[in-house]
């Protein structure tokens, strides 16, 4: 895979939901939601503001956390990734 964002945008590919609750129950494929976690593949070279370069916060293999309906999905060689914009992420999970 070769691809770079542009600008503020980063690739995310989704970690995988949990298959079962904290209480040991496991949670059926049609009651899943789609995860908001997930790990930086690829970042931009940040945006350009006023002529200043901002540079990015995250960076490729951090593990973020992102709002449910944010970003563009793709598929590329089969798997599927999101491309969303760093506004988008609210956390670094450390």
């Amino acid at each position: 895979m070769n691809l770079k964002p542009l600008s503020d945008r980063v690739l995310v590919k989704r970690l995988e939901a949990e298959e079962k609750t904290a209480g040991g129950l496991y949670i059926p494929d049609t009651a899943k939601e789609k995860p908001s976690r997930g790990e930086i593949v690829a970042v931009g070279p940040g945006k350009v503001e006023n002529g200043n370069n901002i540079a990015m916060t995250v960076a490729v293999g951090n593990v973020v956390l992102f709002n449910k309906y944010a970003g563009t999905e793709i598929k590329i060689d089969g798997n599927d990734f999101l491309v969303m914009r760093e506004d988008d992420i609210l956390a670094i999970i450390a």
